[in-house]
């Protein structure tokens, strides 16, 4: 059985370095690009980074159920999941692992119960998170006042996932993503 291994967290957190440490750790798990509607970042390549497509697009796809999962981020701003995502790695016989936001997560684990685990990355306080936001140094102050907020609403669905990985000592937390990884795929 195809499996999903489903890591949500609030940006800063850190699942997108686990993530990448866990797909170069094992050669079967695959990554899900993701289909949104926001601008393509200069070092990011379309089929690759997300399946970068135009509004009016996605809000096609959303009526002919072409998403497993989408979700309106930010205003004007789509991201989801398309099924042939999802069935294209499944028929190389892979199992995927996702990097998504929170609400994401929850409809993926709803509509895949058996197939899925879900990963909450947690960072070890909010503070911690904030400061993480600020290094990065890509944001605006408007775009980092708007990712506080959101990050806000997403610390309080960590009793939704299956797993909370607390991110405080980075090279703990891979050991543990791999443990978590290891006893869900084999």
């Amino acid at each position: 059985m195809n499996k999903l291994l489903i890591f949500a967290a609030p940006s800063g957190a850190g699942k997108t370095t686990i993530v990448r440490h866990l797909l170069g750790k094992y050669p079967n798990l695959s990554f899900s690009v993701s289909a949104t509607t926001r601008a393509r970042r200069s070092y990011e390549t379309d089929g690759t980074d997300y399946y970068f497509i135009n509004a009016e697009e996605f809000r096609s796809r959303i009526e002919t159920k072409a998403f497993a999962e989408w979700e309106e981020v930010y205003e004007g701003q789509f991201y989801g999941t398309l099924h042939s995502e999802i069935d294209r790695l499944w028929a190389e016989g892979k199992d995927i692992i996702f990097d998504i936001d929170v609400y994401g997560a929850v409809r993926l684990k709803k509509k895949y119960p058996e197939q899925a685990l879900t990963v909450f990355v947690k960072p070890p306080s909010r503070e911690v998170l904030i400061e993480r936001l600020r290094l990065r140094g890509t944001e605006s102050e408007e775009t980092f006042a708007k990712r506080i907020v959101k990050a806000d609403v997403e610390l309080a669905f960590e009793n939704k996932f299956d797993v909370v990985l607390v991110n405080d000592d980075l090279e703990e937390a891979l050991k543990r993503a791999e443990k978590i990884a290891e006893d869900f795929l084999f």
